[in-house]
């Protein structure tokens, strides 16, 4: 089974508070242009965890701390079964006057969970985005 992590990222600073990052996929692949929570595939004998960390820094360019599992969903994607646990993640830099270093976005922004684009927001993340929300409801009392 694939597995693959996705970074719930909330906003800390007065710009970006009560909102999540979200970043738009380049326009390869099958979900290509879509929007995502950041993440990506856990490599073979690597941990969420270490996946988190490399995969931010490959991404963004920023260094990252890992918090808690917040949320887990299995899916299908080309006949092949795989999982998606979602990890809240914090990073220093909120990407406004320091911007990130895109790689493999067209762009990252702040959104309210309200704002979500749902409707071309890649369907492994609409599958743990009740789980994500629940967290945040719980543990910030925002949504």
């Amino acid at each position: 089974m694939n597995r693959s992590v996705a970074c719930v990222i909330l906003g800390k600073s007065a710009q970006t508070r009560n909102k999540v990052l979200i970043a738009r996929r380049i326009q390869k692949g099958d979900m290509g242009g879509r929007w995502e929570f950041p993440g990506g595939k856990v490599d073979s004998g690597e941990s969420d965890r270490d996946s988190i960390v490399r995969e931010m820094l490959e991404e963004f360019g920023e260094s990252v701390l890992v918090g808690e599992k917040i949320a887990s969903a299995e899916f299908e994607h080309k006949g092949k079964k795989s999982s998606l646990n979602a990890y809240e993640v914090f990073f220093s830099n909120d990407g406004l006057e320091n911007p990130f270093s895109l790689t493999e976005h067209t762009e990252a922004k702040w959104v309210s969970f309200s704002q979500l684009p749902r409707d071309n927001f890649v369907d492994s993340d609409l599958k743990i985005l009740p789980g994500v929300v629940k967290y945040v409801e719980e543990n910030y009392g925002i949504i």
